[in-house]
């Protein structure tokens, strides 16, 4: 019995039709472990924001900010290096000014996830304690990672923004799409299973549960039936609202008005005004 492997030709014919497909990439990546990079810029950023909870503040706090400062020049050169080889075309005064604007505004980010923290703490009486949400709860792993890609996505860093929160997604169940635009004290109750889409709007104090979906209603096609991008698609959630677990609601014309409540497993794709409160009610 001839057990010998001859895969020579399959292989070479193979290699000549991936290497001419290759050709038509957009983007080559002339670093490895591009993913990886992405990963180690958020620990990096994180550690940056929170020193004392993903840092290492093992010294006193008269060195907080050396550390600090050391971290975030790492993280710069690292956003820095990531965009240029995304795009080794790029103007390299446009890439270091974008670096230094995200870096800038790191601050910010952190006094908007301070909200999401309180929020969740005032809106879980489960939660012992603040410390306890951020390091143990999927709804802050996956808000503030978004909080940062968000700012990325801004700044018109919209693949490495976009690789942040599926990063996140991976880790969490919770999809939220670095383009929606979410307000203050936000806070998603187990988690598993949300989707947010790119158009959506979350104004301030807003709480979900899991499985809620901000999703779109339908594509509008082009003249080719493809997807048209840019329009709206996804809904609207004013402020002080709840959404229970399970909900799905729909579309880009769909407004959920201030302080109303969407009960669990609802099916919305119109708007309904403030104060409202939809359940679902089985129609036999």
């Amino acid at each position: 019995m001839n057990n010998k492997h001859d895969f020579d030709l399959a292989v070479a014919d193979a290699a000549q039709k991936l290497s001419q497909r290759s050709e038509k990439q957009a983007v080559t990546i002339n670093r490895s472990g591009l993913k990886a990079q992405v990963e180690t810029l958020l620990k990096l950023l994180r550690s940056a924001m929170y020193p004392r909870i993903f840092g290492d503040c093992s010294r006193e706090d008269y060195y907080i900010c050396d550390d600090i400062r050391i971290t975030l020049h790492r993280a710069a050169l690292l956003l820095y290096d990531i965009l240029c080889d995304l795009d080794p075309d790029k103007d390299t005064e446009k890439a270091n000014s974008l670096v230094n604007e995200f870096i800038a505004g790191l601050d910010g980010i952190c006094a908007l996830t301070e909200t999401d923290v309180r929020a969740a703490y005032e809106g879980d009486p489960a939660a012992r304690s603040e410390t306890e949400i951020m390091l143990a709860y999927p709804a802050f792993e996956a808000i503030s990672i978004y909080r940062i890609a968000h700012r990325l996505y801004l700044l018109g860093a919209e693949l490495i923004a976009r690789m942040m929160t599926e990063y996140a997604h991976r880790l969490t169940g919770i999809d939220i799409h670095p383009g929606a635009e979410i307000g203050e004290y936000f806070f998603i109750d187990h988690g598993t299973g949300v989707v947010i889409g790119e158009t959506c709007t979350i104004k301030d104090h807003v709480k979900l549960y899991q499985g809620v979906t901000l999703g779109a209603l339908s594509f509008k096609l082009d003249e080719n039936g493809n997807p048209i991008k840019g329009i709206k698609r996804h809904p609207d959630i004013g402020s002080h609202v709840i959404i229970y677990a399970g909900a799905t609601i729909l579309g880009g014309d769909t407004v959920i008005g201030d302080n109303s409540v969407v009960g669990s497993n609802a099916w919305i794709t119109h708007s309904i005004p403030a104060g409202s409160k939809i359940f679902y009610t089985r129609q036999d």
